[in-house]
């Protein structure tokens, strides 16, 4: 799939990660359609990027469960590149709120890419969530692989007395095994999936202020800002800007097509190691950032995200680059808030 001949979909396209992909795309040449929910943050997206205007446009997609939804989104494209996700803690319905709208959108996207004969691959956007077991722990110490799944059943991410984060996992991992049923129907197109762990860095996407922020950056925030020093649940992470690269990279790579992968830097991450960097990396960190117990990155357990680096040809972002860019961002938005 060589760039100039390329027209690339991406859903999710006015979200965290969704953004960074359609730029990393239009940096490259590459045609890009993106599919939103929003018409308005389409808009935006665009007129941040008048000089890719000529490469980018813009598609409403009401209901992303819904196949006949992306009729339209997926005409003529050679690639999709599929982001989007239904995300909330505040569920009350597990089931109807997260694993069913799931499952849907996966289904939806390959059904609608399976009757445009152009499209030769779907990338999509899993997680580590689909590949860690919240009951495994170490001793004796263990290295999670793209080979690894969630074993949680289907009953219990749909129990009323599961945790909406639980049941996000669940979310996650049954979306995920959905593509992977349809790619054994050989659909004409292959199938890419990417599952990365906590993804911080500086954001594209439109946000408005602060309160308007992703979950994972908004925690880095907390801490930097002194309102709360979280513990992680797990020590994996990965750079927006690197997982962006791996989503195009998985899109244009002809060999990597039906693989699975783990796409997650070699650094470990802590909260307390977030406030470390910005203690010393800014003038107002000592005074300003959370404090709270020392807390001692979990090196129990490792998870291979080097496969995906070779394969995908990547270099991961040092976490202290990552943090120090995210927070230089927060803090001009912080300013022009005081200033509005």
């Amino acid at each position: 799939m060589t760039p100039s001949q390329s027209y690339v979909l991406v859903t999710g396209a006015t979200g965290f990660i969704g953004a960074h992909v359609v730029d990393n795309l239009l940096q490259r040449g590459i045609k890009v359609r993106a599919a939103t929910r929003s018409l308005q943050k389409g808009e935006q997206l665009r007129a941040a990027r008048q000089r890719y205007s000529s490469q980018l446009d813009i598609v409403q997609v009401g209901d992303f469960s819904d196949a006949t939804s992306f009729s339209e989104a997926v005409k003529d494209v050679t690639g999709v590149i599929h982001v989007a996700s239904p995300f909330s803690y505040s569920t009350t319905d597990n089931e109807k709120e997260l694993i069913l709208p799931a499952i849907a959108g996966v289904r939806a996207i390959l059904e609608a890419a399976e009757r445009e004969k152009s499209v030769e691959r779907v990338v999509i956007t899993s997680s580590f969530a689909s590949v860690m077991n919240a009951d495994r722990k170490a001793p004796p110490r263990f290295t999670y692989t793209a080979e690894d799944w969630n074993p949680l059943t289907y009953e219990e991410s749909i129990d009323k007395k599961t945790s909406a984060v639980i049941a996000y996992r669940g979310s996650k991992k049954f979306a995920e095994l959905e593509a992977w049923k349809f790619a054994e129907r050989k659909p004409g197109f292959d199938i890419v999936t990417l599952c990365p762990p906590m993804t911080f860095g500086p954001t594209c996407h439109p946000v408005a202020n602060l309160a308007g922020l992703n979950e994972s950056n908004a925690t880095l925030w907390k801490v930097a800002s002194g309102k709360e020093l979280p513990v992680s649940r797990v020590p994996f992470w990965v750079d927006v800007r690197d997982l962006a690269t791996a989503h195009v990279e998985a899109l244009i790579r002809p060999e990597v097509g039906g693989k699975r992968f783990v796409v997650a830097s070699p650094e470990k991450f802590s909260y307390g190691l977030v406030g470390e960097i910005v203690a010393e990396g800014f003038s107002w960190g000592k005074e300003r950032v959370a404090k709270g117990e020392k807390q001692v990155i979990d090196d129990s357990y490792d998870l291979d995200g080097e496969k995906a680096a070779k394969e995908l040809g990547l270099k991961y972002t040092p976490f202290s680059e990552t943090v120090k860019d995210f927070v230089k961002q927060a803090v001009r938005m912080e300013e022009q808030e005081k200033e509005a």
